[in-house]
């Protein structure tokens, strides 16, 4: 993605390994966005669980492979342990645990553990075994980005001339390693010289939206309105917005998605006021083991998140939080939603567009037969 640090213009991913041999795994703090930019750097397998856990880096793309390089952390540390096989299991269950609804996280770890295991029980040296970790990791990750290019070209013929489209949460390349999901084809039809405008939900309560898409779209140059999650509605009443595309955390089987809580609200309005609705999403992000929305579990995150705000006080030059109810308010905090198949207009992959449940059968059947 393209960051502007000091004056000078990168081009960088969410999170990336920084150092293989000492197992140094580097990424973009995404707490800090969009008021400055930092970044974490994990030392241990425990380090990268944190970073996931505590929203270091999020969605779920950038979990799986964020996932995927704690694997190969989990291997270094494991690997001249008596019992190898049951310290990597304890260490690779510690990581799935951190986020229980993006299913990139559990594909990804589960495949190499898998993988690793075979590869231990066949006789494969010490050696062998890190650096078979750490391809599968780089590999993975390099997926990821080619998946989002191809979603982006795909996604981009959907997008007419002079659109309008909304998107919700954060689906660019900070939670997709690079070029993102729900971005990439509004990325790509800005570079083919399309006029589009982003109508960018805030996405309380943390804020993806307004801290995360927000910046992206101001580093790429697309321009973009800010506006409440109250007022999309509104704006597609009004027949002000042509589509809507958001990104996914999981899609089982049936074409259920779960994303962002708010989701399904949005695409329910969509279908009410005739407007194109379209989720954005890698394979990678199907669940094979699930048939329906209904059997995604739901994270429900602490109540702090609620009750306050978290932002950039100008006259300090800080970071603060701030109360804005009663100290003592009783929370719900489900962080995602699902949105039944129905209410979907197409699944944008990187095998093509996805309209119907057919659709979706054969590109499972793809991704059942995929492997390392």
């Amino acid at each position: 993605m393209r960051v502007i640090l000091n004056g000078k213009e990168m081009n960088i991913r969410a999170v990336w390994l920084e150092d293989r041999e000492k197992g140094i795994v580097k990424m973009i703090d995404q707490r800090y966005l969009p008021w400055t930019i930092k970044f974490f750097v994990s030392r241990s397998s425990e380090d990268t669980a944190i970073a996931i856990e505590r929203m270091i880096v999020r969605g779920a793309p950038t979990i799986g492979v964020t996932g995927a390089y704690g694997v190969y952390q989990a291997v270094l540390e494991s690997i001249n342990k008596k019992d190898f096989i049951n310290v990597l299991r304890a260490k690779v269950k510690r990581l799935q645990e951190t986020r229980p609804t993006a299913v990139n996280l559990f594909n990804v770890t589960e495949r190499m553990l898998s993988a690793i295991i075979k590869g231990y029980e066949s006789g494969k040296s010490s050696r062998e075994l890190i650096n078979m970790a750490a391809e599968m990791a780089e590999e993975l990750a390099e997926r990821e980005i080619e998946a989002n290019r191809k979603i982006g070209e795909y996604g981009a013929e959907l997008i007419p001339d002079k659109a309008s489209i909304l998107t919700h949460c954060n689906a660019g390349a900070l939670a997709a390693v690079d070029i993102g999901t729900a971005l990439a084809p509004i990325r790509v039809a800005y570079e083919k010289g399309k006029e589009v405008t982003v109508y960018v939900d805030e996405t309380r309560p943390w804020l993806q939206g307004a801290r995360l898409t927000a910046w992206e779209l101001e580093m790429e140059g697309i321009p973009y309105y800010l506006i409440s999650d109250n007022a999309a509605g509104y704006f597609m009443w009004r027949k002000e917005i042509d589509l809507v595309i958001v990104g996914a955390d999981r899609i089982t089987i049936n074409g259920d998605v779960a994303n962002k809580i708010g989701t399904y609200k949005l695409a329910v309005i969509a279908k009410e006021n005739g407007v194109p609705f379209y989720v954005a999403a890698p394979l990678s992000t199907f669940d094979l083991k699930t048939r329906s929305g209904r059997d995604i579990p739901i994270e429900e995150r602490e109540r702090d998140e609620m009750i306050y705000v978290r932002g950039y006080d100008e006259s300090s030059g800080d970071l603060r939080r701030v109360l804005v109810t009663l100290s003592n308010a009783r929370v719900k905090n489900p962080v995602f939603d699902i949105t039944p198949n129905k209410y979907i207009t197409a699944i944008i992959t990187e095998v093509g567009v996805l309209r119907s449940i057919d659709d979706i059968k054969r590109a499972l059947d793809k991704l059942s037969s995929h492997s390392f």
